[in-house]
């Protein structure tokens, strides 16, 4: 019997070639490396200029949305993070104060927080700065690299949760997760 090749699917492909993705893993590692380069920044930045960490810029990102507040719960869900990260941020923030705690009138149990008019003024001047140091940042590539980088990006992303979608993982975790900037993705 002859051999023949068999087209091998993308997860086969991976598993017993794994030399034939040299170009995705380089993809993959230039884009990590891109995030942990501007994220390594910013959080520098933050902690020098506002003696802020990223965690806490993000909750007060995701109040600032919600004038209204929010409970725990849905601060780390949004977050992804566990209600004792949002719990103890939740805390620093409210002895800063920078953020109000207070009961759900719908569940005793609950705790709805949102930003003071303090918090809200100083979150939103640190939102003006970073969005500055992100142009900075961002500043060799022209209008048209951008847009083209966006295309492009929103691409990988859709190639990537549809690969997780075809596991049993699910795409939940992926479509709720934060970049850490309160950027929309």
């Amino acid at each position: 019997m002859e051999d023949r090749a068999v087209p091998l699917d993308a997860e086969t492909k991976v598993t017993e070639r794994p030399h034939d993705h040299k170009d995705e893993l380089r993809l993959w590692l230039r884009l990590f490396t891109c995030k942990e380069v501007i994220e390594t920044e910013v959080r520098r930045r933050l902690r020098d200029s506002f003696d802020v960490t990223l965690p806490r810029f993000d909750l007060m990102a995701q109040l600032d949305r919600t004038p209204k507040g929010m409970t725990l719960g849905e601060l780390s869900q949004r977050m992804m993070v566990s209600n004792g990260n949002v719990t103890g941020l939740v805390d620093r923030l409210v002895e800063q104060g920078l953020i109000n705690r207070r009961p759900s009138p719908k569940d005793r149990r609950a705790q709805i927080v949102s930003l003071t008019a303090q918090g809200r003024k100083f979150f939103r001047a640190m939102a003006r700065t970073n969005g500055d140091w992100i142009g900075e940042i961002f500043a060799e590539l022209s209008a048209d690299d951008i847009e083209t980088l966006m295309h492009l990006l929103a691409k990988t992303k859709a190639s990537a949760r549809k690969a997780i979608g075809n596991k049993a993982i699910g795409t939940k975790a992926i479509n709720n997760k934060s970049f850490g900037n309160g950027a929309q993705r």
